[in-house]
């Protein structure tokens, strides 16, 4: 056969994808862009963005305590004792006693036996799923699961199965064929506690009922539950009264906690095998001092202000009542996390761009964060709003919502 020339062939530009991605650019020049806006204020229910203020309705702050001054001050404290970093990962040099009580205080407040703590909630998730779903493996994860998830799944190497978003029966049928199919290795379902976007909760009922008579082991990704779900405030496994029959729940710090990191609490021996196995946790540098003082400092409000779960499920209730009274399409949220289903994604750029230029900060969400053609708005709410600023929000989407056409 006569050999390929090769001064003939065409090599690919790996980074030419990136040149051609103009997308950004279009949607700048159209005056919509709606991500990546600094902030020039501390966070909080009212913020300075591009130098306008807003109400924020769009952050994780549920709790309302990423401004609270004992926390602020329990992260300043830690800075001045420790320093900035702990320069290494929790693998060698890392680990400081202020993690160790971190842990074990998480481990109690969760009702597990032990904790682990991350850098962050994403590798909370990446690093947890890649290193115990082996090769003869199956997990099985709801397609709306979170991003964290899904990549850990993707590290893994076993196999991954979705099913239909919050479907019993779809999962009843992935479960069967995954048995059917003769696996004998195990399996392990994931799902989210409470959906980011959505603002849902996970059926968790039936799906522990589900993967016991499967033979299948549960673990909820609790990040936007933890702090307010549940009778103290453990997430979705304390609400419903399974904690005992959930093997591993994971959480993150960025969200009520007001810090960064995240964690992942279950049996002990799992918990042994988690830390010396994950290299999401071996090889990342330990959470700061000054974060973990302020996980500490609001762990102790959390677990003596309950009143603030209280506020802020009466705030929840109230901004879920009165827009699905005006007519927008609040998808199924039954938490905090209440979205405004718009469709495209330019209209819902639209329709955000309207809002922060009447005074609210939102998050327009599109795919692949929800499914294509379902863009939204994601608002969220705080323990903290005050009902006049609630009050403000609910006549500004009553007004952009007539504007734009979602409602009448």
């Amino acid at each position: 056969m006569p050999t390929q020339d090769k001064s003939t062939l065409e090599y690919v530009d790996m980074l030419d994808k990136c040149r051609r991605f103009t997308t950004a650019q279009e949607v700048r020049e159209m005056g919509i862009y709606p991500y990546f806006h600094p902030i020039q204020s501390a966070p909080g229910d009212e913020v300075i963005v591009d130098g306008h203020k807003c109400i924020m309705i769009g952050s994780n702050n549920y709790l309302g305590l990423v401004n609270d001054p004992r926390v602020k001050e329990a992260s300043a404290e830690a800075v001045r004792e420790f320093g900035s970093g702990c320069t290494g990962s929790r693998f060698l040099n890392g680990t400081l006693d202020m993690h160790l009580e971190l842990e074990d205080r998480l481990a109690k407040f969760m009702g597990k036996d032990r904790a682990l703590v991350f850098s962050t909630g994403f590798q909370t998730n990446l690093g947890t799923i890649s290193c115990l779903v082996g090769k003869n493996d199956t997990v099985v994860i709801d397609r709306q699961d979170h991003a964290c998830i899904v990549d850990g799944c993707r590290l893994a190497h076993g196999r991954t199965v979705k099913f239909a978003h919050n479907d019993m029966d779809d999962l009843e049928r992935v479960l069967t064929r995954v048995r059917k199919n003769n696996h004998r290795g195990g399996v392990l379902v994931v799902v989210d506690g409470v959906f980011s976007m959505e603002g849902d909760m996970a059926r968790l009922p039936e799906i522990v009922e589900l993967a016991e008579r499967f033979e299948a082991g549960v673990m909820v990704d609790d990040a936007h539950a933890i702090g307010y779900v549940g009778k103290k405030g453990s997430g979705t496994a304390e609400h419903f009264g399974l904690t005992d029959r959930v093997a591993l729940t994971t959480g993150t710090f960025s969200k009520s906690f007001a810090a960064l990191g995240g964690f992942v609490v279950g049996e002990a021996a799992v918990i042994e095998y988690i830390q010396h196995h994950s290299r999401a946790l071996i090889f990342s540098a330990s959470i700061t001092p000054s974060s973990a003082a302020a996980v500490l400092k609001a762990l102790d409000i959390i677990e003596t202000e309950p009143e603030r779960r209280e506020r802020l499920w009466k705030n929840a209730r109230r901004m879920l009542r009165e827009l699905k009274e005006l007519g927008f399409d609040t998808v199924n949220s039954e938490t905090p996390i209440v979205p405004i289903l718009v469709g495209e994604d330019l209209e819902t750029f639209a329709f955000w761009k309207a809002l922060f230029d009447n005074g609210l900060f939102t998050n327009p969400v599109i795919s692949p964060a929800v499914p294509p053609g379902q863009a939204m708005i994601r608002t969220s709410y705080t323990a903290t709003h005050t009902d006049e600023q609630l009050d403000r929000v609910v006549e500004v989407l009553a007004k952009v919502g007539r504007e734009k056409g979602l409602i009448s």
